[in-house]
């Protein structure tokens, strides 16, 4: 299986040497984690024994007509090409029914290809040659497609529960994907871990499967509201950003990163929100005012 894996990483590098070929302006290509591609090296050479993070990463595409700029975001398994690669295509320039669509077709296609064959250079070449007609449907006057306008679309808010969070690339990656997937909402670090998304559904959904991937444990999403609204739902938000929440810690620990979060003030936190029972559900526990 070692050997598989190192194989299927060789093949990531080399197909990373295409798209930097294809790409070679600054900003086309950001990596994620700008080491990445160097951990990936080290362990194929032996330095690291450790399987290094995922590539991950962004590239963005210029479509000619309608004249638009479309990001396609690319996160490989260890096991890529012989397991597919997670894509999500976004643009400032189409509207959210639109994108969906995009994203649907772009996963088909994708899955359409033999497997362990290398496909992130033919999913850019799909979008380039097939994005146009959802942003030209996107700009449709209201006779042609007022059904596209009255679409619902579903809201979630998942609330998610981590017996810790103190590495930070743990955090940078919980802080990109959010951003990426255009969710609000905060991650509060320390012992336990708690993280909160709010946003359309299918954002929520792959913010949950990325930040798992591929092995962080005792992880769980504990609730999940779900709301069908029409319009973009920016009215359902309970948080305008993504917050870094932080709290007191308990003890002093020095340079341990073993600590616990005051649960207490957590609980002052989502009164503020009106989601007082969420702390019930989290910990399985009553909260109880700090004045009792």
């Amino acid at each position: 299986m070692a050997v598989t894996i190192k194989e299927c990483l060789e093949l990531q590098l080399l197909e990373m040497e295409m798209l930097f070929s294809m790409f070679p302006n600054k900003g086309e290509i950001s990596l994620q984690d700008k080491n990445a591609l160097t951990y990936v090296q080290m362990y194929l050479k032996n330095i690291k024994e450790g399987l290094p993070p995922r590539i991950e990463y962004s590239i963005s595409v210029d479509i000619d007509e309608p004249k638009v700029k479309v990001d396609l975001h690319i996160s490989l398994p260890h096991s890529y090409p012989h397991s597919a690669p997670q894509l999500f295509a976004r643009s400032n320039a189409g509207d959210r029914q639109n994108q969906l669509q995009l994203n649907k077709h772009l996963t088909s296609y994708i899955s359409s290809l033999d497997s362990g064959e290398l496909c992130v250079c033919a999913a850019v070449q799909w979008v380039r040659d097939n994005s146009a007609s959802y942003f030209r449907n996107s700009n449709v006057s209201s006779e042609t497609a007022p059904k596209e306008k009255a679409v619902k679309i579903i809201f979630h808010r998942m609330w998610i529960y981590s017996h810790h969070i103190y590495r930070q690339e743990l955090k940078k990656k919980i802080f990109d994907c959010a951003k990426q997937l255009n969710l609000t909402g905060f991650c509060l670090t320390g012992k336990p871990g708690i993280i909160c998304v709010e946003g359309l559904k299918e954002n929520c959904e792959e913010f949950w499967h990325v930040i798992r991937y591929p092995n962080w444990k005792h992880i769980s999403c504990k609730h999940v509201e779900s709301m069908e609204t029409e319009g973009n739902g920016d009215k359902l938000h309970l948080f305008h950003t993504f917050e870094d929440l932080q709290f007191q810690a308990h003890g002093d620990y020095g340079l341990r990163n073993d600590y616990h979060m005051d649960l207490g003030q957590f609980l002052e936190f989502l009164k503020q929100y009106q989601s007082e029972h969420i702390f019930q559900i989290l910990f399985g526990v009553e909260g109880k005012h700090s004045d009792n």
